[in-house]
């Protein structure tokens, strides 16, 4: 019997994986929910440049929160290899790092957004209508920006942990508060599009101050005390800030091309750029559940390295990557089978429902061809393998960007497939890397 069946057929290693998978699981789908939500609230208003304007805006504002993944990233490696050396005091000093540097960030980010904001939409050149809708949004928005850079902390820490009940409150108590606030500010209280930033604001603050309150009883399990005085050292911030840097610039990659994306989108028209907003709804259903089972690997890998055990690192990854390729093979039937649906679902705009129409089959195939991204971010995470993961991003993008170039000729398809092309490089560069760093066996430190 080869090792890879023994690793699979070991039953503790599932129980782990799905006792912190499910709970990510069932959080991270809400997130997602809420963009769906969003956009079926604002898709039922009369005008297509509401939706659009929810659509922009939000992308504007996840671009910035997205590069500041690193918060809730560095977060989780750093606090799984502390906790694998039942270290309470570094728990504690990756804690408290990451929640002041979310707030250094948010200052930080809120005086670059409006000049951000403004060169984005120049770019766009959209129609008056959409210019005023979607400041008017995102403007909005920014209250929350200091709120959701600390859940990124808070959540990130509580993953290293393996601690996968609190990070469930917190995205929870943000996403179905966002969810019922949404409906009672746009329809019930008719603010529009102003309403359903609204609603993220109040949501994201609710949420924030949940993750505080939930930090004591966490920190009992890893007795310690954090010295104060290493904080005012550079030594002690010099490794994660050095993970974090590295993160940031594969984040800053990424949000790049969608960013591109729904650029590229707003250019071929409004019915378009709210098309492709729908059907990256999608994506996101599929992206933020197989996340559950990538920060289950975060978590357990990074456990497993700072251990160091290599038995129990190996198990991880199979059974994760069995799992994750199970539940991207529903999503796939998901999409081929209800996809009209899904997109009837969100809006009864017909211009938009007929944009969007065509473009499903390429939506069923992407979470069969985005998974294994998702699974290797999830090792290299755990790993605190940041520069790595930044070096096979930007070779992604560097491929990536040429072929979608030469593609405009193609329209909204071109854009697809070269959306398409990138997903499969992320995974193909960062398989190659990790096959060479398990051939010379780097991963255990």
């Amino acid at each position: 019997m080869s090792s890879l069946s023994i690793a699979w057929r070991e039953r503790l290693t599932h129980r782990k994986v799905w006792a912190l998978a499910a709970p990510m699981i069932l959080s991270n789908i809400s997130v997602p929910l809420v963009a769906l939500v969003d956009s079926t609230v604002i898709g039922h208003l009369p005008h297509a440049h509401q939706l659009g304007a929810v659509a922009v805006g939000a992308t504007l504002f996840t671009f910035m929160v997205g590069l500041l993944g690193f918060l809730r990233m560095g977060s989780t490696g750093f606090a799984a290899q502390a906790a694998g050396r039942a270290d309470g005091a570094a728990l504690r000093q990756v804690l408290v790092q990451g929640l002041l540097l979310a707030l250094a960030l948010a200052v930080l980010i809120g005086l670059l957004a409006l000049p951000f904001s403004q060169l984005a939409l120049q770019a766009m050149q959209p129609s008056a209508a959409l210019l005023t809708s979607t400041e008017a949004f995102f403007h909005t928005r920014l209250l929350g920006l200091p709120a959701a850079l600390a859940s990124y902390a808070l959540v990130g820490w509580f993953l290293g942990t393996q601690n996968a009940r609190a990070p469930l409150a917190i995205l929870l108590t943000t996403n179905l508060l966002n969810i019922a606030l949404n409906l009672w500010f746009v329809l019930g209280l008719d603010w529009g599009v102003v309403g359903s930033a609204r609603a993220s604001v109040i949501a994201e603050w609710s949420a924030a101050l949940l993750g505080l309150a939930l930090t004591r009883p966490a920190l009992r399990a890893y007795p310690g005390h954090i010295a104060w005085a290493a904080l005012k050292r550079w030594q002690a911030w010099r490794p994660l800030l050095a993970v974090n840097r590295d993160i940031f610039l594969r984040s800053l990659a990424l949000q790049l091309v969608f960013l591109l994306l729904t650029v590229q989108g707003a250019r071929l028209g409004e019915a378009t750029v709210a098309a492709n907003a729908l059907l990256l709804n999608g994506l996101l259903l599929a992206a933020y559940a197989l996340d559950g089972l990538a920060h289950a690997v975060e978590a357990l890998c990074g456990h497993a390295i700072g251990a160091r055990d290599r038995e129990s690192l190996q198990r991880t990854l199979v059974v994760a990557c069995g799992w994750s390729l199970i539940v991207s093979l529903g999503f796939a039937v998901l999409f081929v089978l209800g996809g009209h649906l899904f997109i009837d679902m969100q809006t009864d705009i017909a211009s938009v429902r007929a944009a969007a129409y065509p473009y499903l089959p390429y939506l069923a195939l992407l979470p069969l061809v985005a998974v294994w991204s998702y699974l290797l971010d999830g090792l290299f995470i755990g790993a605190t393998r940041a520069r790595e993961m930044r070096n096979a991003m930007l070779v992604s993008v560097l491929i990536a960007l040429p072929v979608a170039f030469a593609m405009r000729g193609f329209g909204n398809h071109g854009l697809w497939l070269a959306f398409l092309l990138f997903m499969a490089l992320r995974a193909i560069t960062l398989g190659w890397v990790g096959w060479r760093l398990h051939q010379q066996d780097r991963w255990v430190r």
